[in-house]
């Protein structure tokens, strides 16, 4: 059976799906919402499944003989305990490397993560993938369930975390000092928020993240490269004002926005993967940070 694509769906029902994955509306209103986009058969049920992701292939596999993987614990800084995460090396690493903080979407460190930070380790970095719902009990193995308990996060003691994890990295024995970090929708957001609170920040690569406010932008040393789907009407909406503020401080930035892509374009588990646009922005992504963590 083909693969299904965005153009498989009605653009009314992508919508609505990046409102569910967003909070803006529950699982009842979105098979409410959806009903009327299914024809042929199909279920707002189903193509609510249809739509979510399904974690059946990886590009890299966890035993992939080329990388060396576990998942490490580190204290937290504001009372969350212990937090933790997947670090992943190249299995034949020589001497002091790069490092990558890889910063999951509003889902917790979910299957896809895992092998986004697997992929780094194969281009010769070493990734570390924490995962924010650790201190609510980690990643349930559920989207729906994951999402909801993202929302019961305390968002300043979690961004605190996130710093943490950044410091875990620049002081890791093996690494080189240099850090960057490569975030995904909520990560997105993290990777643009990181800049205006870390000294040391080497490199910044949101991917279809909220922007920071701002007055926060005159902050940012570190260089950026942004990237944004053409089709997702709802990032690019804060893209205007982060883009005047960047500009006006003279901050070192790329920005590319693909045509045609939806919001979520590079994550190959659900329709909305974008391959071209993937592709182009993985290669850009993995050039920007051998640029700036190993010169």
């Amino acid at each position: 059976m083909p693969r299904m694509t965005q153009h498989d769906f009605d653009p009314e029902v992508l919508a609505l799906f990046d409102r569910y994955v967003h909070g803006a509306i529950d699982r009842r209103s979105f098979l409410s919402q959806a009903g009327k986009y299914a024809v042929g058969g199909a279920t707002a049920a189903s193509l609510l499944a249809a739509l979510s992701p399904s974690f059946a292939a990886t590009m890299v596999a966890p035993a992939d003989p080329r990388i060396k993987a576990q998942y490490v614990e580190y204290p937290s800084p504001n009372g969350y305990g212990t937090l933790r995460g997947y670090l992943v090396k190249p299995a034949n690493a020589k001497g002091k490397m790069p490092t990558v903080l890889v910063v999951h979407e509003n889902r917790g460190l979910n299957p896809h993560i895992e092998d986004i930070a697997r992929r780094l380790a194969l281009d010769d970095f070493i990734a570390f993938a924490p995962d924010a719902l650790f201190p609510l009990g980690g990643y349930p193995g559920d989207e729906d369930k994951a999402r909801e308990l993202f929302g019961k996060l305390d968002q300043v003691k979690t961004r605190a975390d996130f710093v943490a994890a950044f410091e875990v990295l620049k002081k890791l024995p093996e690494g080189s000092g240099k850090v960057g970090v490569v975030g995904f929708c909520y990560g997105g957001g993290i990777a643009n928020y990181l800049p205006t609170v870390v000294k040391g920040l080497d490199a910044a690569v949101p991917f279809y993240g909220a922007q920071p406010p701002a007055t926060e932008v005159s902050k940012i040393k570190t260089p950026l490269l942004i990237h944004d789907a053409g089709m997702d009407e709802r990032v690019l909406a804060g893209w205007p004002a982060y883009e005047a503020a960047l500009s006006a401080n003279k901050a070192n930035y790329l920005h590319f926005v693909y045509a045609g892509a939806q919001h979520g374009f590079n994550n190959d588990t659900t329709p909305r993967y974008d391959e071209a646009a993937a592709k182009l922005a993985w290669s850009r992504t993995v050039a920007f940070l051998r640029e700036h963590l190993k010169s």
